[in-house]
């Protein structure tokens, strides 16, 4: 009987033990979260800058007839301008996304290509793009300064730069809008003035205690 109270006392000293070893856990976790901030969209520092008037352009795409790039708009929303390649296997997972993150933001997405026109019709073709305007276009990558894909521009109804930069997934698309939307010319200069703000506030305590 003894034998039987020593065994069940010590089976709960053993789930309790496991209790407080994962409370630690999760506040670590916790921890690292707030530590490990979203990357954003990657600028690269080339073409012009966030709040720059973006290049004016008309553009003949291949299967929605033309397109002006820049210049102040008459629709009350923004264009995005995706920046995509046939040989891009990241371009072709994100197409889909960028169509659903520009009907959800309400945003006027235009694809934009160079290359094999064969293999950009067939692009269209593929991802259902004959409504979708998608442009044949070097010219404008070269004035946006575009070296990698998939890459992305927001450009304001007042045909300014609002964000931009290197995207791989929806968070990027995402950060794109948050940096337009905050002011900030990309999402990590939002999470350096954030960070900013919490040490300033932490050693303001510290001086007041």
């Amino acid at each position: 009987m003894t034998l039987l109270i020593a065994s069940q006392v010590l089976s709960w000293l053993v789930i309790i033990a496991l209790g407080i070893a994962v409370v630690a856990l999760a506040r670590q976790v916790g921890v690292l979260h707030e530590r490990i901030a979203p990357v954003g969209a990657l600028t690269l520092g080339q073409g012009p800058a966030v709040g720059d008037a973006a290049p004016e352009m008309d553009l003949t795409t291949l299967n929605a007839g033309p397109v002006r790039i820049g210049s102040k708009r008459e629709a009350d929303n923004s264009q995005l301008l995706m920046f995509v390649s046939p040989e891009c296997p990241i371009c072709k997972h994100l197409i889909p996304v960028a169509r659903s993150f520009a009907v959800q933001e309400r945003l006027s997405v235009v694809f934009v290509s160079d290359g094999d026109i064969a293999a950009q019709r067939r692009m269209i073709e593929k991802f259902d793009l004959q409504a979708i305007p998608f442009a044949h276009s070097p010219e404008l990558g070269m004035r946006f300064g575009v070296s990698k894909l998939p890459y992305a521009v927001l450009v304001d109804r007042e045909g300014k730069v609002a964000a931009t930069g290197l995207v791989n997934n929806r968070e990027h698309l995402e950060s794109l809008v948050v940096s337009h939307e905050t002011g900030l010319p990309s999402v990590q200069a939002y999470l350096q003035k954030r960070n900013a703000a919490a040490r300033g506030g932490s050693d303001h305590h510290a001086h007041n205690t």
